[in-house]
């Protein structure tokens, strides 16, 4: 099978400077959902017709699994089809799909390619309102034979509920003398892809139909409105497909996924949470409201209080992270680690039992296992110039208020006293403090304004 997709429209209701094909749906470009289905049906071939922003359309989606063809100029359905003819293998069944119409589903698909296996086979689905849409016209014996576009139909023929939706299969031995034979004599003068189906009639070929499961599937987008609802449609689907497998939704109305989720046993999720790159939480993991996690791992049993920001880290099992907390890149947190409210992390270890429970820093540093970072300490990683770090050893007690000025270490059990700059390695087994002598003045008085 040879598939190409078309992506070379210009998409002007869009009132954007980015092609309309790269516009995001659920954390990826509207094509790029397209060429994965494509992709799930291991075609022979996989052809992109280009045109508008080709450059950054190419750009974007750069694979060698892709084959490019440009329109230049945009004439129509039949003439995209027709700059692909060279990218196509000879035989076969070729499937023609839209690069924004983002949702098909290769269920769909395999139905539609069964459909054609002896000839040419039209995705069509039945509207309530099919107004704007090319109509299904079948003889009396219900057999199809042609489709007619909106702006061309008959009065009658606009009173058809069926409409190609314009994804097709046909076969590719036909296409090229099919396609050489379109006229763009129309109303809106371009080259039709849906004449071919009166040419397969002529030619005594069958013409077949198939439909979706779900209206959704063959939904388009043109404009800002239309994406926002086709968003919408994917987030609702997808929070059912968790639900399905388990995961626990406070509101399937309430999640966003922009990208993969994947979910252990008894997980939940509380409302208005975010999920962007590949995100996996084991099992019984439990998030909070309003979290955003992108490329996180979360182990099992782990709480994610609500606010909690994880990016491009990993946290163990049974850990305590949030309210307010943020994890940054190339944070490894292990087993029933504790990190309170208004902490940051930043390429950071911290092993198991370790705890940094309130309004800390801590970046660059290695941090050993039972450990507990006070309120308010910070590693002082940054010279103005370079990152240095901070080792923090087993059993180890940082107080309150504390700047750990890198590259510093703190031996095995030591503690430092609260308010302590510390300079200099801290030794193992000993109390370092840093601070000045407290000092109390007797009598002494605050000064007043003058004239009081």
């Amino acid at each position: 099978m040879n598939i190409v997709i078309l992506a070379a429209g210009q998409g002007k209701r869009m009132h954007s400077n980015l092609p309309k094909v790269l516009h995001p749906l659920a954390g990826k470009a509207l094509v790029s959902h397209v060429i994965d289905t494509a992709r799930s049906l291991s075609p022979r071939s996989l052809c992109i017709v280009y045109g508008h922003g080709g450059d950054a359309v190419r750009s974007a989606l750069a694979a060698p699994d892709l084959s490019w063809a440009l329109q230049e100029p945009q004439l129509g359905t039949g003439h995209a089809v027709r700059q692909a003819l060279p990218c196509l293998d000879g035989q076969g069944t070729t499937l023609v799909l839209y690069g924004d119409v983002p949702l098909i589903r290769a269920e769909t698909l395999h139905r539609l390619v069964h459909a054609a296996a002896d000839g040419l086979a039209v995705l069509t689905v039945e509207l309530a309102d099919p107004q704007g849409y090319g109509r299904i016209v079948r003889n009396a014996a219900g057999q199809v034979v042609r489709i007619v576009e909106q702006k061309d139909a008959s009065a009658d023929e606009k009173k058809i509920r069926e409409i190609n939706t314009g994804i097709m299969a046909m076969p590719t031995a036909r296409l090229g003398e099919w396609l050489g034979r379109l006229s763009s004599d129309n109303a809106q003068n371009e080259y039709y892809l849906t004449d071919v189906v009166g040419m397969a009639v002529e030619a005594g070929l069958p013409v077949r139909t198939a439909s979706p499961e779900h209206e959704w599937e063959v939904l388009g987008v043109n404009s800002k409105v239309q994406l926002a609802e086709l968003e919408r449609i994917a987030q609702r689907t997808g929070a059912e497909r968790l639900m399905e497998q388990g995961v626990r939704l406070a509101d399937p109305a309430r999640i966003d996924v922009r990208g993969e989720l994947r979910c252990g046993r008894d997980v939940f999720i509380d409302v208005n949470c975010v999920f962007e790159g590949e995100v996996v939480l084991d099992e019984a993991v439990e998030v909070g409201p309003n979290c955003v996690l992108k490329n996180a791992r979360i182990g099992a049993g782990t709480r994610l209080a609500a606010f909690t920001h994880i990016e491009d880290a990993v946290v163990g099992a049974d850990g305590m992270i949030g309210p307010f907390a943020r994890l940054r890149p190339g944070t490894e947190l292990a087993e029933d680690v504790h990190v309170g409210n208004f902490v940051e992390i930043k390429k950071s270890t911290i092993a198991a039992h370790s705890k940094a429970n309130h309004l800390a820093y801590i970046g660059d540093a290695t941090i050993g296992s039972r450990v507990n970072v006070g309120a308010g300490t910070i590693t002082c990683n940054y010279d103005g110039a370079n990152k240095h770090r901070t080792i923090i050893e087993d059993d180890a007690f940082i107080g309150s208020d504390t700047q750990l000025v890198a590259p510093v270490t703190v031996g095995r059990g030591a503690t430092l006293g609260a308010g302590t700059t510390l300079t200099k390695d801290a030794p193992p087994d000993s109390l370092t403090i840093s601070r000045a002598r407290q000092t109390s003045i007797t009598g002494w008085k605050r000064p007043v304004k003058a004239g009081r």
